[in-house]
């Protein structure tokens, strides 16, 4: 029962301009667990730009346990046209290594849950790397479901500035 003590000494909350730094330190702690440290180009200037700026384009919410910072998610909406209602889409979500096995993900979920009900959205989702076992057992156990049968696409670099320019 360990988790159950750590969550009275764990606290989310939504992150300020003034977390640019920390959202910052997090990406790239999360990009060098996935093996991609050298694909961020992120930096706080954009960071700061994109969410906490005139249009802001995701939010993020940070977990302290015993106030210090250990976990952080970014999330934004999409909008599904069966539902008729936006989506709460969860695009990272990461806890540091020495903290994990605690309750801390499970709460940043739960938190996340009930932000998308109390926003009246129609589902919450998010992705996950194939290898990334832990976590799919993780996702599983709460009563997540993958997507079998889509496959995402993205455009980026040449290919979306081709396309943008109708090449």
């Amino acid at each position: 029962m360990a988790a159950l003590t750590n969550m009275k000494k764990y606290e989310i909350r939504p992150a300020t301009e003034d977390d640019v730094s920390l959202i910052l330190s997090f990406i790239k702690e999360l990009a060098e667990y996935e093996q991609a440290l050298n694909k961020v180009v992120a930096t706080e200037d954009i960071l700061r730009k994109s969410l906490f700026g005139e249009h802001r384009y995701a939010e993020v919410i940070i977990g302290y346990y015993n106030s210090v910072p250990v976990s952080f998610a970014v999330y934004f909406y999409n909008f599904s046209t069966w539902f008729g209602r936006p989506g709460l889409y969860l695009e990272d979500i990461f806890v540091k290594p020495v903290y994990r096995h605690k309750g801390f993900a499970r709460a940043m979920l739960i938190y996340l849950a009930k932000l998308a009900k109390e926003r009246k959205c129609g589902r919450f989702e998010w992705s996950v790397l194939d290898w990334n076992k832990s976590a799919i057992r993780f996702y599983k156990r709460i009563g997540a479901v993958p997507m079998n049968e889509w496959t995402v696409y993205r455009l980026t670099g040449d290919a979306l500035d081709k396309l943008a320019a109708g090449s």
